[in-house]
């Protein structure tokens, strides 16, 4: 790869990981679009990381508070709501994987992200003319373990994995600054699992990529960090002051443009 086309996809990863329009499925997306075809596996999960430290930046604060007292209800729902998607990993990893590979869903998943977003968006709304937001102190296990099944059903790509558990927590009438925040914290054990996951395969890409990725690792990996870092700033503040409705219309648009071009066109797929 070029460094102008691992620029990019470090952009994509770090908007796409917060904004609610699926980093995984852009990235599918892009390599089909480029032609890349050499294992990215490697390169794929170095972004995440990368995306992974501007978590830890942005939302220090909060992580600070959990390891200085982690005996606490947000560690037993953060915990909760990583369990669904780690069940799903290692019961359909094959499938998951040739979802990845192929790009055969994408543009169905798309539309299920433009659902998801419009769905929360209406309840959301119909929350806060009620005034009846749960705060932070008044979520619950089952609030925790539907915004875990949530993340769950986005490890395909072109599902949002922030939209769809920022969709959870809002249908579930959380507090939407709170419902953002959690969704980011519930990024760090879900980016650190697919590490452990795949840990074998991330070795054995590693070393066989060592000599002619280093560049592109670096530097895929510093743009997604940099570029997550003010996305999330962002998608804070959307979140909290705006509607989720332009990111449904632009992933409506999207999956059905590829739709066209999976069933008719051909142009990418």
């Amino acid at each position: 790869m070029s460094i102008l086309i691992v620029v990019v996809l470090g952009i994509v990863q770090g908007l796409g990981e917060f904004l609610p329009v699926s980093s995984s499925g852009h990235l599918v997306l892009l390599q089909k679009i480029f032609g890349i075809s050499e294992q990215t596996l490697f390169f794929d999960t170095m972004l995440h990381v990368g995306t992974l430290f501007a978590v830890v930046v942005v939302l220090r604060n909060d992580i600070i508070a959990i390891l200085c007292r982690p005996i606490q209800p947000l560690t037993g729902f953060l915990l909760i709501a990583t369990i669904p998607a780690v069940v799903a990993a290692l019961v359909f990893g094959k499938q998951i994987e040739y979802a990845f590979s192929s790009g055969r869903f994408l543009g169905i998943s798309f539309l299920i992200t433009a659902v998801l977003l419009c769905a929360a968006e209406l309840l959301s709304k119909r929350t806060s003319n009620a005034n009846g937001y749960k705060k932070a102190d008044e979520m619950n296990w089952l609030d925790a373990l539907i915004i875990g099944i949530f993340q769950a059903i986005a490890i395909p790509p072109g599902i949002s994995r922030s939209g769809a558990t920022i969709s959870g927590a809002l249908l579930r009438k959380l507090d939407r600054d709170f419902a953002a925040r959690f969704s980011f914290l519930l990024s760090i054990p879900a980016i650190l699992g697919a590490l452990v996951l795949n840990i074998k395969d991330l070795v054995k890409n590693s070393e066989a990529a060592a000599g002619n990725i280093g560049a592109e690792v670096i530097v895929g990996t510093f743009t997604a960090a940099i570029v997550g870092f003010f996305a999330i700033k962002v998608m804070l503040k959307i979140v909290r002051e705006k509607s989720l409705f332009g990111f449904a219309v632009y992933t409506a648009v999207l999956g059905g443009l590829i739709l066209v071009d999976q069933f008719a066109t051909h142009l990418v797929f």
